[in-house]
Protein backbone atom coordinates (compact mmCIF):
# COMPACT_ATOMS: atom_id res chain seq x y z
CA UNK A 1 0.00 0.00 0.00
CA UNK A 2 1.28 3.21 -0.76
CA UNK A 3 0.13 6.82 0.45
CA UNK A 4 0.42 9.25 -2.57
CA UNK A 5 0.26 13.20 -1.42
CA UNK A 6 -0.24 15.09 -3.79
CA UNK A 7 0.78 19.00 -3.41
CA UNK A 8 1.03 22.13 -6.08
CA UNK A 9 4.98 21.55 -5.44
CA UNK A 10 5.95 17.78 -4.58
CA UNK A 11 4.11 14.27 -4.16
CA UNK A 12 5.72 11.83 -2.01
CA UNK A 13 4.91 8.53 -1.67
CA UNK A 14 4.65 6.91 2.01
CA UNK A 15 4.78 2.79 1.66
CA UNK A 16 2.64 1.57 4.45
CA UNK A 17 3.31 -2.09 3.96
CA UNK A 18 4.23 -4.20 7.16
CA UNK A 19 3.64 -2.84 10.94
CA UNK A 20 0.78 -4.20 13.40
CA UNK A 21 -3.44 -3.76 13.16
CA UNK A 22 -4.24 -2.83 16.16
CA UNK A 23 -6.96 -5.24 16.32
CA UNK A 24 -9.24 -7.24 14.20
CA UNK A 25 -9.78 -5.41 11.22
CA UNK A 26 -7.30 -4.01 8.65
CA UNK A 27 -6.59 0.11 10.20
CA UNK A 28 -3.87 1.21 12.43
CA UNK A 29 -4.98 3.63 15.29
CA UNK A 30 -2.48 5.84 16.08
CA UNK A 31 -3.36 6.17 19.74
CA UNK A 32 -3.63 2.44 21.00
CA UNK A 33 -0.79 1.43 18.50
CA UNK A 34 1.52 4.14 20.46
CA UNK A 35 0.83 2.27 23.69
CA UNK A 36 1.59 -1.19 21.89
CA UNK A 37 5.04 -0.15 21.18
CA UNK A 38 6.23 1.76 24.82
CA UNK A 39 4.66 -1.50 27.01
CA UNK A 40 6.64 -3.73 24.06
CA UNK A 41 9.55 -1.40 24.66
CA UNK A 42 8.77 -0.88 28.79
CA UNK A 43 9.20 -5.09 28.91
CA UNK A 44 12.58 -5.18 27.50
CA UNK A 45 13.78 -2.41 29.54
CA UNK A 46 12.37 -4.05 32.81
CA UNK A 47 13.34 -7.67 31.72
CA UNK A 48 15.49 -7.92 29.61
CA UNK A 49 17.61 -10.12 31.53
CA UNK A 50 14.97 -13.08 31.17
CA UNK A 51 14.94 -12.61 27.37
CA UNK A 52 17.99 -13.74 26.86
CA UNK A 53 17.41 -17.60 26.90
CA UNK A 54 16.56 -17.13 23.40
CA UNK A 55 15.91 -14.91 20.47
CA UNK A 56 13.80 -12.64 21.78
CA UNK A 57 16.01 -10.07 22.91
CA UNK A 58 17.76 -9.65 19.53
CA UNK A 59 14.78 -9.48 18.05
CA UNK A 60 13.69 -6.47 20.14
CA UNK A 61 17.05 -5.15 19.77
CA UNK A 62 16.55 -5.12 16.01
CA UNK A 63 13.33 -2.34 16.72
CA UNK A 64 15.82 0.30 18.23
CA UNK A 65 19.47 -0.81 17.94
CA UNK A 66 20.93 1.61 15.21
CA UNK A 67 22.55 4.83 17.30
CA UNK A 68 21.88 7.37 14.73
CA UNK A 69 17.92 5.87 14.51
CA UNK A 70 17.65 5.93 18.04
CA UNK A 71 18.99 9.34 18.41
CA UNK A 72 16.46 10.88 15.64
CA UNK A 73 13.90 9.11 17.43
CA UNK A 74 14.16 11.14 20.07
CA UNK A 75 14.66 14.51 18.97
CA UNK A 76 11.62 13.85 17.31
CA UNK A 77 10.04 12.72 20.30
CA UNK A 78 11.19 15.74 21.88
CA UNK A 79 9.63 18.00 18.99
CA UNK A 80 6.51 16.06 18.91
CA UNK A 81 5.99 16.74 22.70
CA UNK A 82 7.07 20.04 22.58
CA UNK A 83 4.36 20.54 19.59
CA UNK A 84 1.82 18.79 21.73
CA UNK A 85 2.32 21.04 24.87
CA UNK A 86 2.00 24.17 22.73
CA UNK A 87 -0.92 23.44 20.74
CA UNK A 88 -3.22 21.50 23.69
CA UNK A 89 -5.89 19.63 22.53
CA UNK A 90 -7.44 15.66 22.35
CA UNK A 91 -6.49 13.99 18.77
CA UNK A 92 -10.20 13.18 18.70
CA UNK A 93 -11.32 16.45 18.79
CA UNK A 94 -9.93 16.96 15.24
CA UNK A 95 -10.08 13.40 14.38
CA UNK A 96 -13.28 12.11 15.58
CA UNK A 97 -15.19 10.96 12.68
CA UNK A 98 -12.23 8.35 11.83
CA UNK A 99 -10.75 7.31 15.63
CA UNK A 100 -14.33 7.24 17.44
CA UNK A 101 -16.29 5.54 19.06
CA UNK A 102 -13.23 3.26 18.87
CA UNK A 103 -10.28 5.30 19.84
CA UNK A 104 -11.71 8.52 21.09
CA UNK A 105 -9.18 10.13 23.84
CA UNK A 106 -11.54 9.66 26.64
CA UNK A 107 -9.50 10.23 29.56
CA UNK A 108 -8.40 13.52 27.46
CA UNK A 109 -4.49 14.58 26.30
CA UNK A 110 -3.60 15.18 30.04
CA UNK A 111 -2.18 11.86 31.22
CA UNK A 112 -0.39 11.96 27.96
CA UNK A 113 1.38 15.10 28.27
CA UNK A 114 2.79 13.48 31.91
CA UNK A 115 3.32 10.19 30.25
CA UNK A 116 5.31 12.03 27.58
CA UNK A 117 7.28 14.08 29.69
CA UNK A 118 8.31 11.07 31.47
CA UNK A 119 9.39 9.07 28.89
CA UNK A 120 11.14 11.78 27.57
CA UNK A 121 12.93 12.63 30.65
CA UNK A 122 14.48 8.78 31.19
CA UNK A 123 15.39 9.15 27.52
CA UNK A 124 17.23 12.17 27.23
CA UNK A 125 18.35 12.74 31.13
CA UNK A 126 17.37 16.24 30.70
CA UNK A 127 16.38 17.74 33.75
CA UNK A 128 13.85 20.51 31.97
CA UNK A 129 11.66 17.73 31.69
CA UNK A 130 11.22 16.55 35.63
CA UNK A 131 11.06 20.20 35.86
CA UNK A 132 7.82 19.94 33.76
CA UNK A 133 6.67 17.33 35.63
CA UNK A 134 6.80 19.05 38.80
CA UNK A 135 5.19 22.31 37.65
CA UNK A 136 2.13 20.87 36.00
CA UNK A 137 2.14 17.39 37.23
CA UNK A 138 -0.75 18.82 39.38
CA UNK A 139 -2.89 19.67 36.73
CA UNK A 140 -2.10 16.71 34.27
CA UNK A 141 -3.42 13.97 36.89
CA UNK A 142 -0.91 13.52 38.90
CA UNK A 143 -3.00 13.66 42.57
CA UNK A 144 -5.58 11.49 40.77
CA UNK A 145 -5.06 7.90 41.76
CA UNK A 146 -7.31 5.61 39.58
CA UNK A 147 -6.57 1.81 39.67
CA UNK A 148 -6.54 1.43 35.79
CA UNK A 149 -4.08 1.24 32.91
CA UNK A 150 -4.82 1.63 29.53
CA UNK A 151 -3.89 2.91 26.07
CA UNK A 152 -6.28 5.94 26.78
CA UNK A 153 -5.33 6.49 30.62
CA UNK A 154 -2.36 6.40 31.37
CA UNK A 155 -2.17 7.59 35.08
CA UNK A 156 -1.15 4.64 36.81
CA UNK A 157 1.83 3.74 34.37
CA UNK A 158 3.42 6.81 34.69
CA UNK A 159 3.44 6.86 38.27
CA UNK A 160 4.86 4.00 38.52
CA UNK A 161 7.69 4.78 36.09
CA UNK A 162 8.23 7.88 37.79
CA UNK A 163 8.69 5.87 40.93
CA UNK A 164 11.19 4.50 39.24
CA UNK A 165 13.36 7.87 39.35
CA UNK A 166 12.98 7.66 42.79
CA UNK A 167 14.13 4.62 43.49
CA UNK A 168 17.07 3.91 41.23
CA UNK A 169 18.68 7.12 40.74
CA UNK A 170 16.93 8.87 44.13
CA UNK A 171 15.18 11.99 42.62
CA UNK A 172 13.52 13.15 46.23
CA UNK A 173 11.31 15.29 43.86
CA UNK A 174 9.94 12.03 42.50
CA UNK A 175 9.41 10.43 45.70
CA UNK A 176 5.52 11.93 45.70
CA UNK A 177 4.97 9.02 42.64
CA UNK A 178 6.48 6.18 45.05
CA UNK A 179 3.43 7.69 47.34
CA UNK A 180 0.72 7.48 44.35
CA UNK A 181 2.54 4.38 43.25
CA UNK A 182 1.75 2.95 46.77
CA UNK A 183 -1.54 3.92 46.26
CA UNK A 184 -2.55 2.08 43.21
CA UNK A 185 -0.81 -1.04 44.46
CA UNK A 186 -3.02 -1.24 47.64
CA UNK A 187 -6.19 -0.37 45.23
CA UNK A 188 -5.40 -4.10 43.74
CA UNK A 189 -3.99 -6.28 46.95
CA UNK A 190 -7.74 -7.43 48.61
CA UNK A 191 -7.54 -7.21 52.30
CA UNK A 192 -5.50 -4.06 51.74
CA UNK A 193 -7.37 -0.94 53.84
CA UNK A 194 -7.09 0.60 50.33
CA UNK A 195 -8.74 -1.94 48.41
CA UNK A 196 -10.92 -0.41 45.55
CA UNK A 197 -10.90 -3.62 42.35
CA UNK A 198 -13.46 -5.62 41.61
CA UNK A 199 -12.63 -9.77 40.94
CA UNK A 200 -14.36 -12.61 39.30
CA UNK A 201 -15.52 -15.45 41.81
CA UNK A 202 -12.48 -17.21 39.46
CA UNK A 203 -10.13 -14.45 40.78
CA UNK A 204 -9.71 -12.45 37.93
CA UNK A 205 -9.20 -8.47 37.89
CA UNK A 206 -11.89 -6.99 36.67
CA UNK A 207 -12.67 -3.66 35.27
CA UNK A 208 -14.64 -3.38 31.87
CA UNK A 209 -16.94 -5.87 29.69
CA UNK A 210 -15.12 -5.02 26.59
CA UNK A 211 -11.59 -6.19 26.41
CA UNK A 212 -11.30 -6.63 30.08
CA UNK A 213 -8.24 -9.20 30.09
CA UNK A 214 -6.43 -5.41 28.54
CA UNK A 215 -6.60 -4.19 32.03
CA UNK A 216 -5.69 -7.67 33.75
CA UNK A 217 -2.35 -7.62 31.43
CA UNK A 218 -1.38 -4.06 32.07
CA UNK A 219 -2.14 -4.38 35.99
CA UNK A 220 -0.04 -7.30 36.11
CA UNK A 221 2.94 -5.96 34.28
CA UNK A 222 2.66 -2.76 36.93
CA UNK A 223 2.68 -4.96 39.80
CA UNK A 224 6.23 -6.90 38.56
CA UNK A 225 7.48 -3.49 37.54
CA UNK A 226 6.93 -2.07 40.79
CA UNK A 227 7.75 -5.63 42.27
CA UNK A 228 11.35 -5.14 40.82
CA UNK A 229 11.86 -1.85 42.27
CA UNK A 230 10.80 -3.32 45.61
CA UNK A 231 12.96 -5.52 45.36
CA UNK A 232 16.26 -4.36 44.27
CA UNK A 233 15.79 -1.28 46.95
CA UNK A 234 14.51 -3.62 50.01
CA UNK A 235 11.17 -1.10 49.76
CA UNK A 236 7.26 -2.12 50.74
CA UNK A 237 4.15 -0.75 49.61
CA UNK A 238 2.62 1.12 52.06
CA UNK A 239 -0.79 0.39 52.26
CA UNK A 240 -2.05 2.99 55.85
CA UNK A 241 -1.07 1.27 58.30
CA UNK A 242 0.09 -2.18 56.46
CA UNK A 243 2.74 -3.20 54.34
CA UNK A 244 2.60 -5.19 51.08
CA UNK A 245 6.08 -7.24 50.30
CA UNK A 246 7.28 -7.78 46.65
CA UNK A 247 5.97 -11.24 46.82
CA UNK A 248 2.56 -10.13 47.27
CA UNK A 249 2.42 -7.88 44.34
CA UNK A 250 4.34 -11.35 42.00
CA UNK A 251 2.10 -14.28 43.67
CA UNK A 252 -0.85 -11.47 42.72
CA UNK A 253 0.37 -10.87 38.98
CA UNK A 254 1.02 -14.79 38.80
CA UNK A 255 -2.45 -15.58 39.19
CA UNK A 256 -3.50 -13.43 36.92
CA UNK A 257 -1.32 -14.81 34.24
CA UNK A 258 -2.11 -17.95 35.08
CA UNK A 259 -5.60 -17.38 34.82
CA UNK A 260 -5.31 -16.00 31.35
CA UNK A 261 -3.28 -19.18 30.70
CA UNK A 262 -6.04 -21.94 31.47
CA UNK A 263 -5.95 -21.92 35.29
CA UNK A 264 -9.28 -20.89 35.51
CA UNK A 265 -13.09 -22.08 36.45
CA UNK A 266 -13.63 -22.30 32.16
CA UNK A 267 -10.41 -24.11 31.57
CA UNK A 268 -9.34 -21.86 28.88
CA UNK A 269 -6.48 -20.36 27.41
CA UNK A 270 -7.20 -16.93 26.24
CA UNK A 271 -4.30 -16.91 24.74
CA UNK A 272 -4.78 -18.75 20.85
CA UNK A 273 -2.93 -21.97 20.24
CA UNK A 274 -1.85 -21.99 23.78
CA UNK A 275 -2.96 -25.39 25.94
CA UNK A 276 -5.70 -27.63 25.01
CA UNK A 277 -8.47 -25.74 24.75
CA UNK A 278 -8.69 -21.82 23.55
CA UNK A 279 -11.20 -19.70 21.60
CA UNK A 280 -11.96 -21.25 18.27
CA UNK A 281 -14.33 -18.04 16.98
CA UNK A 282 -11.87 -15.47 17.59
CA UNK A 283 -13.10 -11.80 15.72
CA UNK A 284 -10.14 -10.96 13.54
CA UNK A 285 -11.01 -10.78 10.02
CA UNK A 286 -7.38 -12.45 9.16
CA UNK A 287 -8.09 -15.23 11.21
CA UNK A 288 -11.77 -16.04 10.41
CA UNK A 289 -11.28 -15.29 6.39
CA UNK A 290 -9.91 -18.24 4.05
CA UNK A 291 -6.28 -18.20 3.24
CA UNK A 292 -5.41 -16.98 -0.35
CA UNK A 293 -3.93 -21.15 -0.60
CA UNK A 294 -7.22 -22.40 0.09
CA UNK A 295 -9.57 -19.27 -1.61
CA UNK A 296 -7.18 -17.68 -4.19
CA UNK A 297 -10.60 -15.81 -5.36
CA UNK A 298 -11.15 -12.28 -4.50
CA UNK A 299 -13.35 -11.98 -1.46
CA UNK A 300 -15.29 -8.65 -0.97
CA UNK A 301 -16.21 -6.76 1.92
CA UNK A 302 -19.63 -7.75 1.78
CA UNK A 303 -19.02 -11.29 0.23
CA UNK A 304 -16.80 -11.46 3.85
CA UNK A 305 -19.51 -11.17 6.16
CA UNK A 306 -20.34 -15.26 5.46
CA UNK A 307 -16.96 -16.17 7.45
CA UNK A 308 -17.70 -13.72 10.35
CA UNK A 309 -21.44 -15.62 11.00
CA UNK A 310 -20.31 -18.95 10.38
CA UNK A 311 -20.41 -21.68 12.88
CA UNK A 312 -16.84 -23.11 12.12
CA UNK A 313 -13.65 -22.18 13.69
CA UNK A 314 -11.57 -19.99 12.54
CA UNK A 315 -9.17 -21.60 9.62
CA UNK A 316 -6.17 -19.50 10.42
CA UNK A 317 -5.22 -20.31 14.32
CA UNK A 318 -3.53 -16.69 15.64
CA UNK A 319 -1.03 -18.46 17.55
CA UNK A 320 -0.63 -16.18 20.69
CA UNK A 321 -3.31 -13.90 20.52
CA UNK A 322 -5.50 -13.11 23.75
CA UNK A 323 -8.71 -12.14 23.42
CA UNK A 324 -10.95 -9.76 25.39
CA UNK A 325 -11.74 -12.55 28.06
CA UNK A 326 -15.21 -13.41 30.00
CA UNK A 327 -17.14 -11.59 31.94
CA UNK A 328 -17.38 -10.86 35.51
CA UNK A 329 -18.55 -14.55 36.46
CA UNK A 330 -16.07 -16.03 34.63
CA UNK A 331 -18.37 -16.63 31.54
CA UNK A 332 -17.06 -16.57 28.12
CA UNK A 333 -18.96 -16.51 24.94
CA UNK A 334 -16.46 -18.19 22.02
CA UNK A 335 -18.73 -16.40 19.81
CA UNK A 336 -17.11 -14.38 16.46
CA UNK A 337 -20.11 -11.58 16.50
CA UNK A 338 -19.03 -10.94 20.41
CA UNK A 339 -16.43 -8.71 20.07
CA UNK A 340 -16.11 -7.33 23.50
CA UNK A 341 -15.07 -11.04 24.39
CA UNK A 342 -13.49 -12.74 21.64
CA UNK A 343 -11.27 -9.74 20.21
CA UNK A 344 -8.14 -9.65 20.22
CA UNK A 345 -5.37 -6.61 20.25
CA UNK A 346 -1.92 -5.91 20.54
CA UNK A 347 -2.55 -3.24 23.13
CA UNK A 348 -3.51 -6.53 25.45
CA UNK A 349 -0.69 -8.61 24.52
CA UNK A 350 2.43 -5.72 24.87
CA UNK A 351 1.96 -5.57 28.67
CA UNK A 352 1.69 -9.43 28.98
CA UNK A 353 5.31 -10.01 26.70
CA UNK A 354 6.94 -8.61 30.20
CA UNK A 355 4.94 -10.67 32.76
CA UNK A 356 5.58 -13.54 30.59
CA UNK A 357 9.35 -12.53 30.03
CA UNK A 358 9.20 -12.10 34.24
CA UNK A 359 7.99 -15.69 34.95
CA UNK A 360 9.81 -17.51 32.53
CA UNK A 361 13.30 -16.70 34.68
CA UNK A 362 14.14 -19.50 37.50
CA UNK A 363 15.63 -16.48 39.68
CA UNK A 364 12.57 -15.29 40.18
CA UNK A 365 11.88 -18.10 42.13
CA UNK A 366 8.38 -18.97 41.09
Amino acid sequence: MHLKNQSSSSRDEVDLVGGYYDARDNVKFGLPMAFTSTLLAWSVIEFSDSMKNNNRLENAKDLYSDPSYSTKLLKTAMEVFDFADRYKGSYSDSLGSVACPFYCSYSGYHDELLWGASWLHRASEDDSYLAYIQSNGHTLGADEDDYSFSWDDKRAGTKILLSKGFFEDNIQQLQLYKAHSDNYICSLIPGSPNFQAQYTPGGLFYKGSESNLQYVTTSSFLLLAYAKYLRSHGGVASCGTSTITSDKLVALAKKQVDYILGNNPAKMSYMVGFGPRYPQHVHHRGSSLPSLHVHPAHISCGDGFQYLYSNSPNPNILVGAIVGGPDNRDHFADDRNNYQQSEPATYINAPFVGSLAFFSDETTGI
